[in-house]
């Protein structure tokens, strides 16, 4: 009885199905940064106060905007204007520093977008 020996590399080479691998990194990146939010099934935005992981400091998430990344942007550069204070986008969710409720919500209802508050 003979045993063939395998080299890794042969056994590499013959193995075709990729388990796992780091090269790749996160899956799809460029996906999820061209289409920008995801909208919810009513059409309505969720606007969100938070302050868990953020030192105690309020920070108004609006989710829902089922535009480009772009736009979303615009749309955050506007608010931030008429707060007169920051934010960002981060994986389609605006966020807008400070508790600003009644200058957000009576702006983005301005854009014609119906919205609703989520959380406590």
């Amino acid at each position: 009885m003979t045993s063939k020996k395998i080299s890794l590399a042969d056994w590499q080479q013959q193995s075709s199905s990729l388990v796992y691998s780091t090269a790749s990194g996160t899956i799809e990146p460029e996906k999820a940064e061209k289409t920008g939010g995801t909208a919810f099934s009513d059409g309505h935005l969720r606007l969100k106060r938070e302050t868990k992981g953020r030192n105690g400091k309020a920070v108004i998430t609006i989710a829902g905007l089922a535009e480009s990344h772009d736009k979303l942007t615009e749309v955050a550069a506007l608010l931030k204007k008429k707060c007169g204070c920051g934010g960002s986008v981060k994986d389609g969710i605006i966020e807008i520093q400070g508790d600003q409720r009644e200058v957000i919500s009576q702006e983005l209802t301005k854009l014609g977008y119906k919205l609703k508050w989520a959380g406590g």
